[in-house]
């Protein structure tokens, strides 16, 4: 990367009239946002189609883009839905996501656009079909999964199409046809918006910085259709899970009860379901943030029993064998490794072997002048966060930040007060060595905890702040492009 500045912000996070971000109207003026404000990433968070918790890192595909994302007034410029219907979806402005309003609301919508979209995009929509392979599985599981009144694929009564026997597999094809097909015809309209969208921030100078979730859920397309990738029994329970042990996000660590993978199933084809995974990244995003990137090296592994992750232990992971496949089958994508956490030599090194730029959080800095996420000890081949979607705002972390680590924070950076607190990390951050800085959006903005994006570890509550309309003006866009353009980043 050359020297540069980027902007995280979640698609759901932005604004507009109906409850949740999408991929229309706003999110173009987000670009225009960060065209005008210097800024040449925008780094977003995992779009899939969300499961419990409506976590981004929690999908039922890895492949798959979520409906809620839809711009529902492009569907209506197509003749798909009318002014009543948008004004059925409205949600009143200034609050959280409430997720459950959402699904009541949008699935009713989507179905009548479908019904009126029928026989007219066929052979646009046949040609998206012939050119996304992963399609076929993900909506015969999704139909099947409400067919089933919401069970998990391992619980279905049937169990020819629990256990993904061909034969069973096309009878329940053809038993839920036309719900396949609605569900292919919402794909297709997210990957459209997606692809005009992605034209207009790269035409406009900016790239996308997407996230790819090492694991995938257990309750997913991709375990249902592709078992014997992962290490689960013939009931399709899995005997371990993952998650990590404890450390600065949580007392017990976090059990996140993903399947591990079989990487000895895995190596005998040469990893071709994670080449078809990135694969599919690839079409979507400018570069790519491996989260979790040190389970590459070691992933913690736990008993599927465990009530916490401390039960855990480290398994050897595939390492530079997996790494070294990606680089050379898409050797454009500009890999970003998520190297937070409990990290080793080995992890250093297996970065480092790979040549993939590692992540300094400020807000972890500022325990004493040896922390290596302090600047000056930075070297070239990093990138630089304020916090990310895991941690607080900048003013929420001093605001919250122990007395120990609130005097080091004014002898550092000569701040005693949240709000200066917050300018000089920005300031901080943009003039570090790192080739990028990226600042999560509720720093550039002043916002306290309220602007929390994830509490990990605490499964309510989280992924539903969004801007507020308005928020974003041209006056703070000329603000972070004259300190942009002060640190040599525009």
């Amino acid at each position: 990367m050359e020297r540069s500045a980027g902007i995280l912000l979640p698609i759901f996070s932005l604004p507009g009239r109906y409850g949740i971000g999408s991929l229309g109207a706003e999110a173009r003026a987000f670009v225009d946002f960060l065209s005008a404000a210097g800024q040449r990433w925008w780094q977003i968070l995992p779009i899939g189609p969300t499961g419990d918790g409506n976590s981004p890192y929690t999908t039922e595909s890895t492949f798959a883009g979520n409906p809620l994302l839809i711009d529902l007034e492009r569907l209506a410029a197509q003749g798909l839905l009318d002014g009543s219907d948008l004004k059925a979806a409205e949600v009143p402005a200034g609050g959280k996501i409430v997720y459950e309003r959402l699904y009541e609301i949008r699935e009713p919508l989507l179905r009548k656009a479908f019904q009126r979209a029928r026989g007219s995009g066929d052979t646009a929509v046949r040609a998206f079909v012939e050119n996304t392979p992963w399609l076929r599985e993900y909506t015969l599981y999704r139909a099947a999964k409400i067919r089933f009144q919401g069970q998990s694929w391992y619980d279905w009564p049937d169990e020819g199409l629990r256990c993904h026997d061909p034969a069973a597999v096309e009878r329940w094809r053809e038993e839920l046809r036309e719900d396949v097909e609605f569900r292919t015809y919402v794909q297709y309209w997210f990957f459209t918006q997606w692809a005009e969208l992605k034209e207009y921030a790269n035409d406009a100078g900016v790239g996308i910085i997407g996230d790819m979730p090492i694991y995938v859920s257990l309750d997913s397309a991709d375990v249902w259709s592709e078992r014997r990738e992962f290490l689960l029994d013939e009931e399709g329970r899995p005997a371990k899970v993952a998650g990590v042990p404890p450390d600065y996000f949580s007392e017990d660590g976090q059990l996140w009860g993903n399947p591990l993978y079989d990487w000895d199933a895995m190596r005998k084809d040469g990893f071709g379901w994670w080449i078809r995974r990135v694969e599919g990244a690839s079409r979507l995003f400018d570069a790519l943030r491996i989260d979790h990137f040190r389970g590459l090296e070691s992933y913690w592994a736990v008993p599927a029993e465990a009530d916490t992750a401390k039960a855990g232990a480290w398994e050897k992971g595939p390492g530079m064998e997996l790494l070294q496949v990606l680089i050379h089958w898409f050797p454009r994508i500009t890999y970003i490794a998520e190297d937070l956490g409990i990290l080793t030599d080995a992890v250093h090194q297996l970065r480092d072997e790979a040549g993939l730029p590692g992540m300094k959080v400020l807000e972890f800095a500022f325990s004493g002048p040896d922390n290596a996420y302090l600047p000056h000890n930075y070297e070239p081949g990093c990138i630089c966060y304020t916090g990310t979607h895991d941690n607080d705002t900048a003013v929420g972390w001093y605001t919250h930040a122990s007395r120990k680590e609130r005097a080091f924070v004014e002898q550092y950076l000569g701040a005693a007060d949240a709000e200066s607190a917050r300018r000089a990390l920005l300031r901080c951050g943009q003039g570090s060595v790192a080739e990028l800085f990226v600042a999560q959006m509720q720093d550039y903005l002043g916002l306290g905890s309220e602007a929390r994006i994830n509490v990990p570890g605490v499964a309510e509550g989280n992924w539903s702040w969004r801007l507020l309309p308005g928020q974003v003006t041209a006056a703070l866009a000329e603000e972070v492009r004259a300190m942009t353009a002060a640190f040599g980043r525009c």
